[in-house]
């Protein structure tokens, strides 16, 4: 699964590699909720972040993982 929801074009077209970390903001447009909703996922634990001096950050492959758990538990279900 890719980050491909949000638009890295400027960051490719300046020679930029793809982000490691997404912002708050940039992870939820991936998932596709709101800003609001993204931060209880972190709040909660269900999706991953890390604090970076004040900032609070997504890694890039955590909505995809997100979103592979709650696949497979509704599966089990």
């Amino acid at each position: 699964m890719s980050i491909a929801t949000v638009d890295f074009t400027p960051l490719a077209d300046a020679g930029c590699p793809p982000p490691v970390l997404l912002t708050v903001e940039e992870a939820a447009r991936c998932l596709r909720i709101g800003r609001t909703t993204c931060f209880a996922l972190i709040r909660s634990g269900e999706l991953e972040s890390v604090t970076i001096g004040g900032l609070r950050r997504v890694p890039a492959d955590a909505p995809a993982a997100y979103l592979a758990r709650r696949r497979a538990e509704q599966r089990a279900a």
